[in-house]
């Protein structure tokens, strides 16, 4: 990631229109229309891209197909918001096939996505300098639940996206080291962040506040992937990490708390960002600050134009 300050795109009004593409994992319709309902009782305009309900295998279509959906999104002047339908896998195979000097020619909008998107904030963070949202998606539980989105969830998503509003600061539920940090927010999936180590994309946490995330790994496999997190220098030069939701991750935190409080910066734990319910909203790249007096993460924001 660039050692400078992110663009953090304007945020959004009633009548805005957004774009829904499918960069991972395949889609379920049902669960995507309860999703895009939700946005649309937002007051969004949402479009759905034309290749979102496709799907080879563990894949929600090709390759070449989902980078156009979300290629096209992003130059679509008419667009202020790209929303990934889902998680799952997928997304850094796209990496190489994304045209960046033409997307980097488009106006910086919101990217919003969680879990597998990792790689495209981390990219569009590397290629495009922009931040973006890192929170629910319209085909996930959260907002696509047939008894309606969660309303803690929905509300912060709401507070996090549009111009009248400020989301809260998200509340942890332990301190493991005390202090005080602030600075850009990066991280978000940790095997993805693992993934994308020796790549054009990787993490550098210099100078960052690093959040950490993720479900389903058993407690070696988180302590094999942070090691290869501190090995490969991703981590050195952190101010304070947040821990998220590590959700049917078993007994993980006394691994969290033996790779990571070596660090020797403010860290907390227990923040509902990532999987789960609820399940809140995080701007990657903006400022945020860890105070663990009150064992919270909140993310500033500044005019657009002063933020570079």
């Amino acid at each position: 990631m660039k050692d400078r300050r992110l663009w953090v795109p304007g945020r959004l009004h009633r009548g805005d229109r957004v774009a829904v593409v499918a960069p991972s994992g395949p889609v379920d319709p049902v669960r995507l229309a309860r999703g895009r309902q939700v946005l649309t009782e937002l007051g969004l305009d949402v479009v759905v891209m034309p290749r979102v309900l496709n799907r080879r295998g563990y894949l929600a279509g090709s390759d070449a197909g989902r980078a156009a959906d979300l290629q096209e999104a992003w130059c679509d002047p008419d667009v202020r918001a790209v929303i990934c339908a889902r998680g799952g896998y997928g997304a850094t195979r796209l990496l190489d096939l994304l045209d960046w000097p033409a997307m980097a020619a488009a106006r910086p909008k919101i990217l919003l996505g969680s879990s597998d998107i990792t790689a495209l904030h981390q990219a569009f963070a590397t290629r495009l300098g922009v931040a973006s949202c890192f929170g629910p998606m319209p085909a996930s539980a959260i907002l696509g639940d047939p008894g309606g989105p969660e309303e803690g969830s929905l509300a912060h998503l709401r507070a996090s996206l549009f111009e009248s509003e400020m989301p809260d600061p998200v509340t942890g539920e332990v301190v493991i080291a005390p202090g005080h940090a602030e600075g850009p927010l990066t991280g978000g999936n940790l095997a993805l962040l693992a993934a994308l180590c020796g790549t054009p994309y990787a993490m550098r946490a210099q100078g960052h506040i690093v959040l950490l995330e993720d479900v389903g790994e058993e407690p070696y496999r988180v302590d094999r992937m942070l090691t290869q997190l501190l090995q490969t220098g991703c981590l050195t030069g952190a101010l304070g990490i947040v821990l998220g939701s590590w959700v049917d991750c078993g007994e993980v935190m006394p691994v969290l708390v033996d790779r990571l409080a070596p660090l020797g910066v403010p860290m907390i734990a227990g923040v509902p960002i990532g999987h789960g319910t609820p399940q809140y909203t995080a701007w990657m790249g903006a400022d945020a600050v860890i105070d663990t007096e009150s064992c919270s993460l909140t993310c500033l924001f500044r005019d657009p134009a002063t933020a570079l």
